[in-house]
């Protein structure tokens, strides 16, 4: 299946997508030094939010989809040089709107679990 949706994101920032099937996608993020918060190498949470949503709208990928809402816990810290997996399901359905779970994992630790809203729109959201 190939990836039809948010084609110019920063994969350094955003995350590639490994994994991309109907209503599904996985997104690995290797967390470099950018990302750090602070001396200890803490992971800002806005980077890790930026993968779960970039494979939230993966695994709807339509051209227009845009993320309408979410609600999201971070469960564990990240550190700067670990390698995230982000797993998207496609929970419903409703013509143009999606909720999608994303689940994030460090090795076997849960780090990160969201739901997302989505909307596929007629055209671009700035056209």
């Amino acid at each position: 299946m190939m990836l039809n949706t948010h084609l110019k994101i920063d994969k350094g920032l955003c995350g590639t997508v490994i994994t991309l099937n109907e209503g599904y996608a996985a997104v690995e993020l290797e967390t470099t030094p950018v990302m750090a918060a602070d001396e200890e190498g803490l992971v800002h949470g806005g980077f890790v939010f930026g993968a779960a949503d970039y494979a939230a709208m993966a695994a709807v990928n339509e051209p227009t989809v845009v993320l309408a809402g979410s609600s999201c816990r971070f469960l564990a810290p990240t550190r700067v040089g670990e390698t995230l997996l982000f797993k998207a399901r496609c929970m419903e359905s409703d013509g143009r709107k999606y909720k999608i779970t994303v689940n994030a994992f460090c090795g076997e630790t849960e780090v990160f679990s969201g739901d997302f809203k989505a909307v596929v729109l007629p055209k671009h959201v700035l056209g």
